[in-house]
């Protein structure tokens, strides 16, 4: 009697882009802890998509300085890998179902990047199926832009009430600041600016460092907004160089700066939307669906 096919194990690897800050790993890692609660009996590794931000981990795991005084950033941040060594590494250990969780916010080129990767590990075919690297693969949308993404928007915006809360009790316009790309997803940003909007009636505006809509996209919304106050806050998973430069930085092209130079009262806020619990859960539901779909037990 022939016997039943036995299925491999299964992996999940969470996929960010990274940060260089100490202080900012945080939302990653409680994304990942998250991961590991909700299955624990499944491994959970992690990549990093920015080739300089591994660059500068792997430089500091062997800064016997920078160790002593950073003594709670965990080893796996040091030797972090991209998308095809963590899967490399987990095919080699006998893993060949995985499901790959970007913790990125639009369907634009880091995300379709990724996912090509992915994509075209999973579509190796050996000429016996048993030699194939991996059996099924697949990757979890991102937050933002993609087909059908409506319910992540409506999640969205209820997660991001609490920012609203802030808004209207200081009586100030909420400004949100995007990464952006040259990808038609910038729509998503145009979308959830409209339906925050309509849900609280406070005014609200989304503005991305590259591309549109831009900081001057913004100053003409602050201009009919009739306040004079602003809080800005990142509209990235965690609040890393961006946040702290270019929108809350002191120099003379930083947001804060422009907007205090036009004579508006502006308050930064370094929280990254992985700070929020809500917006993690979001993700947690996206890695359940793309596991789902594939047929995938976890």
């Amino acid at each position: 009697m022939k016997q039943r096919e036995q299925k491999s194990p299964a992996a999940i690897v969470l996929a960010a882009f990274g940060t260089t800050y100490p202080a900012t790993l945080e939302p990653i890692l409680a994304m990942l802890h998250e991961v590991e609660e909700r299955y624990p009996d499944v491994p959970v590794r992690l990549a990093f998509t920015s080739n300089i931000i591994r660059r500068k981990w792997h430089a500091r795991a062997t800064d016997v300085n920078y160790l002593r005084e950073h003594p709670a950033i965990p080893e796996q941040i040091y030797t972090v890998k991209n998308i095809l060594g963590v899967m490399a590494d987990l095919q080699n250990e006998g893993y060949r179902r995985i499901v790959v969780q970007p913790v990125l916010i639009v369907d634009g080129e880091e995300y379709r990047d990724l996912a090509v990767y992915v994509q075209a590990l999973g579509a190796i075919r050996t000429h016996k199926p048993q030699w194939q690297p991996f059996e099924k693969v697949a990757i979890g949308k991102p937050l933002l832009g993609s087909f059908g993404h409506r319910e992540q928007l409506g999640a969205l915006v209820r997660a991001l009430k609490p920012d609203i809360d802030d808004a209207r009790a200081a009586d100030a316009t909420l400004i949100y600041m995007g990464h952006g790309n040259e990808h038609m997803a910038q729509g998503a940003y145009y979308e959830l600016e409209i339906l925050l909007r309509r849900e609280y009636n406070i005014p609200v505006c989304i503005g991305l460092v590259e591309g549109l809509p831009d900081f001057e996209t913004v100053r003409e919304k602050l201009a009919n907004a009739g306040t004079r106050k602003v809080l800005i806050k990142p509209l990235m998973y965690v609040a890393g160089d961006h946040a702290c430069n270019d929108m809350a930085g002191d120099e003379e092209d930083s947001w804060l700066t422009l907007l205090e130079n036009d004579g508006y009262q502006v308050t930064p806020i370094l929280e990254g939307l992985g700070q929020n619990p809500a917006v993690r859960a979001i993700f947690l539901d996206l890695l359940e669906q793309a596991a789902q779909q594939a047929a995938i037990d976890l």
